[in-house]
């Protein structure tokens, strides 16, 4: 038996071209980006760019990831009374354990600061989600048999990460990944904070998330096999079974490619595997191209601009499939479908 939908109900979003998801949304829409210098020398001796939060002090490493957190959840949360928050679960999504550079403390302490910045307690069901882009997906699954079990009628999910520091930036310069005026084939570096309510569908007005599916990829990035996509293909597969449609009934493709031309080919490769009914038009969005990689925030934001676009009608369609890969080949994707108005 098919796992019931789960709605989003409220988004809360911080990204370099916006504080909030209405402003961040707005710009990610017109194709607004703002990157600017940052303090690190590459190895050209050009400064590397990204695309910087700029928030009311110059905060660094963890005490900023706790800051822009701190932002979307109370956001997410400002309808919700206080004295309520703490029997809302927190699935907080950080950065794989395999990321380079990776900071101390994301898996123990940042949760704890979070709640102190907030004066808020969580529900005890509360847990980390440490698989970079893939984990807004994984929550997604967690807070869908939290609410199915009954147990709640509410999940936060939120993401916080960013990639600039200089053990993070200074292993994918020296591997080429970085986009500078010197190789074209890499992302720009960047740092947000995203966040998701979600819980049972009630009504018009909400993004549903109808299918979830996973799988590996063997052939990752810094893999020497040849990519086939047969990670993500089976992602989208089990995610299209789990929804109980096909892909050629989504009207729109949105992800967290960021410009690497690997990940782009992945998805090439997956919807010509997986797609057996010819569309005119099948829209691949990433708003990275504004935002920047992000990395766990990333996924978060691909959802709050989906909802944006359903809400506001600038969406191709009502049905969507949202893709994600990190680094180290897991893949994640899921099949979501706005009930209007």
């Amino acid at each position: 038996m098919p796992a019931p939908p789960i709605a989003i109900k409220r988004t809360g979003l911080v990204t370099s071209v916006g504080l909030s998801t209405p402003a961040a949304c707005a710009a990610i829409r017109a194709k607004v980006s703002n990157p600017t210098e940052t303090r690190f020398i590459d190895a050209g001796g050009e400064r590397i760019m990204a695309h910087q939060v700029a928030l009311e002090a110059p905060w660094r490493g963890r005490t900023k990831l706790c800051k822009m957190a701190a932002m979307v959840i109370a956001d997410c949360l400002k309808d919700i009374p206080r004295e309520e928050w703490e029997r809302v679960p927190l699935l907080l999504a950080v950065a794989e354990k395999e990321r380079p550079g990776r900071l101390d403390g994301l898996d123990d302490r940042l949760f704890l600061e979070i709640q102190e910045e907030l004066r808020t307690r969580f529900a005890s069901e509360s847990c980390i989600v440490a698989h970079g882009r893939v984990s807004v997906v994984i929550a997604l699954a967690l807070a869908r048999k939290l609410i199915a079990d009954g147990n709640h009628s509410l999940v936060l999910i939120a993401a916080t990460d960013s990639l600039l520091a200089w053990p993070t930036l200074s292993v994918y310069e020296r591997e080429d990944r970085l986009l500078t005026p010197r190789n074209s084939n890499g992302f720009m570096p960047g740092e947000g904070a995203g966040a998701l309510l979600v819980g049972r569908p009630t009504g018009d007005g909400e993004l549903h998330c109808n299918g979830i599916g996973f799988a590996i990829e063997n052939a990752s990035i810094d893999s020497d096999e040849p990519l086939r996509a047969d990670g993500l293909s089976a992602a989208i597969k089990c995610a299209l079974a789990d929804a109980g449609c096909e892909l050629h009934d989504l009207d729109y493709r949105i992800t967290d490619i960021s410009g690497e031309q690997y990940y782009f080919k992945e998805a090439a490769l997956a919807l010509s595997r997986v797609l057996r009914k010819r569309k005119e038009e099948f829209d691949l969005w990433h708003p990275a191209e504004s935002i920047g990689e992000t990395g766990a925030t990333a996924g978060v934001a691909a959802l709050a601009v989906a909802g944006d676009a359903a809400r506001k009608f600038y969406a191709p369609g009502t049905g969507i499939l949202a893709h994600f890969s990190n680094d180290a080949g897991r893949r994640a994707a899921a099949v979501f479908n706005f009930r209007g108005p």
